[in-house]
């Protein structure tokens, strides 16, 4: 893997309508109300029937539930749900969503899911749920929306366990819990995951809101492939149960419950079989990064199960799991071969070939480095990662919102790198380039800001492929 580093200078209720029950929530009141929103998603969960409920402490410090009495809403067939909650949006929440007849979910596996007792559904087609299927998330009703997936109920039940019940610090420490043990960037949980059955229509989407979405789906796709399990609430009663009641999960299993390792498995097979399925190279590119990713995470479980009991502990520092390879380290004394730096004010476009005046407010040459491949990437490809610059090259700071995105140049020498790939996010830190031909292969990078302007390019990295 070749890593970059881009300094700037540069039970029967009566439930209705979302509309209807919205209306009734507030009815008969003059207190103000406020909207809590999200979306229910293992895939796309639709008729699913949400309540909201305020977390609120005693004298004694614990926080629980506080009963509302509106009836619930349903979520919508893009699986998002609005909760008209009364009062000021003051405090944190506990959203549950619970299934019906009525609810359906899209399969998210490819290339069909399958419960007990039901005719296997192709991928992107809706399925029922059973009666017992569940999801809760939390979160705080001033600053997010709160959404529903198997990872944020385990959190929920995770952060059951504390002294002080849902109290704020204790969701936050089970959100980064549960995280760090599926090897999640900080803050994914908080993420609104991408309906993987449409992955080409939703536009842009980050590599971190992949693999949480993914993460997800592994869930299902344990029942595919075991026959221990009948139903994903099968599985996900499973884990809430270990969670709950010793605030581990089983790593490498023991033949009764649900493994992290299998669950991490699945989602490097369903990253790897969903690139058949989307038609954006970009797409395609990032869901080969979630595979990379996946695939190391198990490496690092299996090197922490040799050495430990089976189980992941509940406390950030004992329930993450450090990956023995950073992907975003930069390796400032690597092997990399670089091209001698140059005082030249202009670059040459890897597009178009024009030369572009270097202004004040272009950002300076990023730099380049490289570390030892990597085993599990096909051996014709090159995974690149970088970090987005801060600065300009005059000293003024530069945010992200400045950033238009990236450029990467690569070619077979360095004095010729004549391909390239626009990348027009920001939030975006790797790519894998793929297809490469035998020999020495050369590669750059430059940031693009929003009025236009472009950075120098990066020094020159190399992988022999």
């Amino acid at each position: 893997m070749i890593s970059a580093v881009v300094l700037l200078s540069g039970c029967g209720l009566d439930i209705t309508s979302n509309d209807n029950s919205t209306a009734a929530q507030s009815q008969g009141t003059n207190e103000p109300t406020f909207e809590v929103t999200g979306a229910a998603m293992k895939g796309v969960i639709q008729q699913g029937r949400v309540t909201v409920n305020r977390l609120v402490s005693d004298i004694h410090g614990n926080h629980t539930p506080q009963r509302d009495y509106a009836k619930p809403v349903l979520t919508d067939d893009e699986g998002s749900y609005k909760w008209q909650l009364r009062g000021k949006a003051d405090s944190w929440a506990l959203v549950e969503l619970r299934a019906d007849v009525n609810t359906r979910m899209i399969c998210d596996v490819t290339p069909h899911c399958i419960q007990s007792d039901a005719e296997p559904v192709a991928f992107g087609h809706p399925m029922g749920l059973d009666s017992s299927f569940s999801l809760r998330g939390a979160g705080d009703l001033q600053l997010e929306t709160v959404n529903l997936t198997p990872l944020t109920h385990l959190a929920v039940t995770l952060a059951e366990r504390s002294p002080n019940g849902l109290s704020p610090e204790a969701i936050s420490g089970a959100y980064e819990t549960v995280e760090g043990w599926f090897g999640l960037t900080a803050g994914s949980l908080r993420l609104t995951p991408p309906d993987l059955t449409r992955l080409d229509e939703s536009g842009s989407v980050s590599a971190d809101a992949l693999q949480m979405a993914i993460a997800n789906a592994a869930f299902l796709a344990l029942v595919n492939d075991n026959a221990q399990w009948d139903t994903i609430s099968d599985v996900l009663n499973n884990l809430a149960m270990q969670a709950s009641k010793t605030g581990r999960i089983s790593l490498m299993g023991d033949g009764v419950n649900v493994a992290l390792a299998d669950l991490v498995t699945a989602a490097a097979v369903q990253a790897s079989e969903l690139q058949a399925t989307v038609d954006s190279s970009i797409i395609s590119q990032r869901l080969a990064v979630v595979e990379h990713r996946n695939v190391q995470r198990f490496k690092s479980i299996a090197d922490v199960y040799q050495d430990s009991d089976s189980s992941l502990a509940d406390t950030n520092k004992d329930s993450t799991v450090s990956d023995p390879t950073d992907d975003k380290t930069n390796d400032t004394n690597g092997d990399a071969e670089l091209a001698d730096k140059t005082e030249d004010t202009t670059t040459v476009d890897g597009n178009t070939g024009d030369t572009v005046a270097n202004t004040e407010t272009e950002a300076d040459e990023p730099q380049a480095t490289e570390t030892s491949p990597e085993d599990t990437l096909p051996a014709n490809t090159a995974l690149l990662s970088w970090t987005a610059p801060l600065t300009r090259e005059n000293g003024e700071s530069l945010s992200m919102g400045e950033i238009a995105g990236f450029e990467v140049v690569y070619g077979t020498s360095q004095e010729t790198l004549n391909q390239s790939v626009a990348i027009g996010d920001a939030s975006i830190d790797e790519l894998l380039v793929d297809e490469l031909t035998e020999g020495n292969w050369y590669f750059a990078i430059r940031t693009l800001d929003t009025d236009g302007n472009r950075s120098r390019l990066s020094e020159v990295v190399h992988k022999q492929i």
